[in-house]
Formats: structure tokens, C-alpha cells, sequence
């Protein structure tokens, strides 16, 4: 065992890319990607919502997230559109394509749970969990320096 796999950051680092790859492997024959998935699910799950929400919830910034809605908008799974009583606000919603795609992919949580390895639904939840604190601890970056 390498000095690396005795870091908690490396453990995190090589988990994530991991996950990313098997979810890159199931999203292929839609080409999709891991990230423009997540953006789906938010809006299948949440309803439509503005793009700063979006952001938000999937800690992206603009830079990133607009050419990645485009691309779904290119696709025919999303539409974008000026608010109604804010026309600054920009807003997401799913096409009925986008709809559809939906059903499609319902089969990929269940093929990732299994990926996992973990033995119950208490175990992933405690994962989950863990992953929540560490996220909001690092997130504050003065406990970090000190």
C-alpha cells in the first residue's frame, strides 16, 4: 500500500473518479455525461427551477453550467426561458423528450447501488451521511488554515 492510499483525500479522489466512470459507462449510449445526468435528475425530481438554483444545487458556476444546459438543449431534453415576472432569471425545464429520457435511464441508481458494494440501504445512508459533514466541514475554508 502506497503513502497515497493512506490519504483520506486520495481514498475521496479515487472514489469519486470511480463513480464518474461507471456512471460514463452506463450514460454512453445516450451520450450523456455524469454532470449533464445530475442536472436531469434535478429537474425530474425538483421540477423546472432557475439556472442559478441549478448551480447551486450541484455546486457549479455559470462558466460551467451554461454550455452544459446548452448542450441538453441541443439535445431536446431541456428548454431554457426568461422568467415571467423576472426576465433576468433564466429557467429550466424538461422537454417531453426530456421526459421520456427519463424512463430510459430509471434502471442506472439501482446499477450504481449495486456497483457500490455496500451491503444495505442503513450503510449507504450512514456513507451519505459521512460525505454530507466532510463536504460542510472543508467547505469552510478557515478551518482549513488554521
Amino acid at each position: 500500500m502506497s503513502i497515497v492510499d493512506q490519504m483520506v483525500c486520495f481514498s475521496l479522489y479515487a472514489a469519486s473518479r470511480a463513480t464518474t466512470r461507471a456512471y460514463t459507462e452506463l450514460l454512453a449510449p445516450w451520450k450523456l455525461t455524469y454532470t449533464q445526468y445530475l442536472v436531469l435528475v434535478l429537474i425530474w425530481t425538483e421540477g423546472e427551477q432557475s439556472v442559478r438554483q441549478l448551480g447551486d444545487n450541484l455546486h457549479l458556476d455559470s462558466g460551467t453550467l451554461s454550455p452544459l444546459l446548452r448542450r441538453l438543449e441541443q439535445h431536446g431534453y431541456l428548454e431554457r426561458y426568461r422568467d415571467e415576472q423576472d426576465s433576468r432569471i433564466v429557467r429550466v425545464r424538461p422537454t417531453s423528450a426530456g421526459q421520456e429520457l427519463r424512463e430510459q435511464l430509471a434502471h442506472i441508481p439501482e446499477r450504481i447501488a449495486c456497483a457500490t458494494g455496500l451491503p444495505d440501504l442503513a450503510s449507504a445512508q450512514e456513507l451519505l451521511s459521512s460525505l454530507h459533514r466532510l463536504t460542510a466541514s472543508m467547505s469552510n475554508i478557515d478551518s482549513v488554515r488554521d
